[in-house]
C-alpha cells in the first residue's frame, strides 16, 4: 500500500513533503531500547510506503547519525538519484549564551556531517530565555549560512505568536514553527493561527496524538499512575491532560472521537490527526516512530481516506468548551518551556 497523492504537500518552492512526517523523538533512548541494524530498515519501509518526511533534532540521541546511515545506504541500494525523495528537518537547541558565527557555524556543521549532507533541508531553531535575545544574532548567523548555501530554509520550534513577530519584523524569513497542537492542546487557535496566516508561515503540529494516549487503547481505560507509564511522551502528554481536564474527561472525549471514527471507519488516532491537519496553515503533524519496537503504517494510511464534515466539528467545538483553557492556563504556544 502506498499513500495517495493528497498525503502530499509542496511546503517550499523546492521541498514536497509527506504531511504525516515521521517524528525522531522516540529514538532519543527514552522510550525503549533501538536496535540500529533494524531501525534503518523501518526506515526503508517508512519511505517505500510514502512516509518520506523525518522530524528530528540535535539532541534526540542518534537521529541524525540514524538518518545520515539512511542516506548512505540509500545510495549504496538505490542510487544517488533517490535521495530527492527523502526530506529530513532537523533542529538545533543551543544553550542560550552569546552567539557567534563560529558557534553557530560550528553547530550546523556538525549536523550536516551527521546526517551526511552537504546543505540541511530544514533548520527549526530553538530558544530557552526569551530574556536574552541573543537568538536574534543566532538566527542572523544563520542566514548567512542559509546565503552560504548550508541551509535552505530557516524554521522555529516552540516560539510564541510575540516573539515570532520580533523576528519577522527583524527581517528574518522564517517559512515554519513547530509547536503542540492537539484535541488537548488547541493553544495554536488563539493567536498562533491567524498570525502565521498573515504572514506565510506554515506549522509543523507535535503532540497530535498526545503520546499515544489518543487511542482505542486508552478508551474505558482506568487512570494510570505516571509511574507505570512506560514512555517519556506518555507522562508528558498524561500531565497535559490532567491540566487540561483530567482523565474523566478525558474518556468523554475518546469515547465522541470513537462515535465520529466509528462512522468514517477510521481509527480515533485518524481522526485526532486529521482534525490538525485541515486546520488553516498547518502543513504537518508529526507522528512519532519507535522504530524496531512499533510500526503504525497501516492506521496513518487512513488519516488521507476521510474529511471531517460540519456534523463532527459542531460535535468536537461543543465538546472542547467543557475543557480548561490552556492558553490562559500555560500561556501561548512553546510558554510551558519557559514557565
Amino acid at each position: 500500500m502506498i499513500l495517495t497523492e493528497s498525503s502530499r504537500l509542496k511546503f517550499t518552492n523546492d521541498i514536497n513533503i509527506c504531511r504525516i512526517l515521521n517524528g525522531m523523538w522516540q529514538v532519543s533512548g527514552a522510550h525503549g531500547r533501538i536496535d540500529p541494524k533494524a531501525a534503518i530498515q523501518s526506515m526503508f519501509n517508512y519511505m517505500d510506503a510514502g512516509f518520506t518526511t523525518w522530524d528530528l533534532a540535535d539532541h534526540y540521541g542518534p537521529a541524525e547519525d540514524f538518518i545520515g546511515e539512511f542516506r548512505r545506504q540509500i545510495i549504496v541500494n538505490r542510487g544517488v538519484e533517490a535521495l530527492s525523495s527523502l526530506q529530513a528537518f532537523t533542529k538545533w537547541v543551543p544553550r542560550p549564551i552569546k552567539m557567534t558565527k563560529k558557534l553557530v557555524e560550528q553547530n550546523i556543521d556538525i549536523s550536516r556531517k551527521r546526517m551526511n549532507v552537504d546543505t540541511l533541508d530544514l533548520v527549526q531553531f530553538h530558544w530557552w530565555e526569551y530574556q536574552n535575545n541573543n537568538y536574534l544574532d543566532a538566527l542572523n548567523y544563520m542566514t548567512e549560512l542559509q546565503s552560504e548555501g548550508k541551509i535552505k530554509h530557516l524554521a522555529l520550534t516552540n516560539f510564541d505568536t510575540e516573539h515570532l513577530k520580533i523576528i519577522i519584523e527583524s527581517g528574518i524569513k522564517i517559512v515554519s514553527n513547530q509547536v503542540q497542537f492537539s484535541l488537548v492542546d488547541r493553544r495554536p487557535l488563539v493567536k498562533m493561527l491567524q498570525f502565521c496566516k498573515e504572514n506565510n508561515i506554515q506549522l509543523f503540529a507535535y503532540g497530535t496524538l498526545c503520546g499515544g494516549l489518543l487511542s482505542e487503547k486508552y478508551l474505558d481505560s482506568p487512570e494510570i499512575e505516571n509511574r507505570n507509564l512506560n514512555t517519556v511522551s506518555l507522562k508528558k502528554y498524561k500531565n497535559m491532560v490532567d491540566m487540561w481536564g483530567g482523565w474523566s474527561l478525558f474518556q468523554k472525549l475518546l469515547s465522541l472521537l470513537k462515535k465520529i471514527a466509528d462512522k468514517h471507519k477510521v481509527s480515533i488516532s485518524n481522526v485526532a490527526v486529521r482534525y490538525i491537519l485541515e486546520q488553516p496553515t498547518v502543513a504537518g503533524a508529526i507522528v512519532g516512530t519507535r522504530l524496531s519496537i512499533s510500526e503504525n503504517l497501516q492506521d496513518n494510511f487512513r488519516v488521507f481516506d476521510f474529511n471531517l464534515d460540519a456534523e463532527d466539528y459542531e460535535k468536537i467545538n461543543y465538546f472542547t468548551g467543557e475543557s480548561r483553557d490552556l492558553f490562559k492556563f500555560l500561556g501561548d504556544c512553546g510558554d510551558e518551556y519557559r514557565r
